[in-house]
């Protein structure tokens, strides 16, 4: 089976919920500690065995400079001797292949749009990564990684990447049953009342996805809030046992909404030793 080694991104949404702050700046370009959101689902994928990483936005400048060099802050940092953070960011654009490409605003918003504007870049029988841009995976072994072993020895099927959720949580994610292999989906539904859950099980931003799923998306047939969701599209190949479904392991931290951005920066505070002290001093002395 041919290796998979591209990635789409989705980062074309308004970032609504982060306002003003996202008014000039995108969501994925706030900061956890002192590297953007988007930096580590890019490096997930490099380090994943991603050669080419193609972005949909809606035109966020702030992305696509901040993978290019800055010639004035290069010269600044070797002028000063810090050489460690001059190294890692003259080495970041170098690392993958970054394809930009922008959300037309007259394509339905959702979020398998931005596989629409992305199918050009796509080869009819290429597999590849789709990720959303505000869902990170702290794990040992990349999420992708993890993904992407699983689909060599299931060739030509669409992947979930799934994870246990708690029951109350159900409503809030693409909810997956799976069939009696443990591994086929046999049904999968976005965002269920949890009444009609059909298990504790949540799709979440990682996809092995192929031109199955675009052909679908392309009917543009328009589902809840009017938009364009990739779960539709993906239940529909659910009747022709074409999608799989396999655990991630690792801790999956969403970044949508300004209580989990903060509890995803706790999560990585807890990496520096002297941060997390100084943070866990600071709230018991208030």
């Amino acid at each position: 089976m041919k290796k998979i080694t591209k990635a789409v991104i989705a980062l074309a949404g308004y970032g609504t919920r982060f306002l003003p702050a996202t008014k000039v700046q995108p969501k994925e370009m706030l900061p956890i500690i002192n590297k953007p959101i988007i930096q580590y689902l890019v490096e997930e994928l490099i380090d994943s065995g991603i050669k080419d990483i193609i972005m949909v936005t809606r035109g966020q400048y702030a992305i696509e400079s901040h993978f290019d060099n800055n010639i004035d802050l290069e010269v600044y940092l070797g002028e000063n001797g810090k050489t460690d953070i001059l190294k890692e960011l003259k080495e970041l654009p170098k690392r993958a292949n970054y394809i930009y490409v922008r959300q037309k605003k007259h394509l339905p918003y959702g979020n398998g749009t931005p596989l629409l504007v992305a199918q050009n870049l796509i080869k009819d029988e290429e597999n590849f990564v789709y990720m959303f841009g505000d869902d990170i995976v702290k794990a040992t072994i990349p999420a992708t990684k993890q993904l992407i072993d699983f689909s060599y020895t299931h060739p030509g099927k669409v992947i979930l990447a799934t994870q246990e959720i708690e029951h109350t949580e159900v409503n809030k994610y693409s909810n997956v049953e799976l069939k009696k292999d443990g591994i086929t989906v046999n049904n999968v539904i976005e965002k269920p009342k949890i009444e009609n859950a059909k298990s504790n099980l949540a799709s979440f931003g990682r996809y092995i996805l192929n031109q199955d799923v675009i052909s679908e998306l392309s009917k543009k047939e328009l589902g809840k809030n009017n938009e364009l969701w990739l779960i539709d599209a993906i239940s529909k190949l659910t009747h022709t046992d074409k999608v799989l479904a396999t655990k991630i392991q690792g801790k999956w931290l969403t970044t949508g909404d300004p209580l989990n951005f903060l509890k995803t920066t706790l999560e990585y505070a807890k990496d520096d030793p002297v941060l997390w002290t100084e943070i866990k001093d600071y709230v018991n002395n208030r």
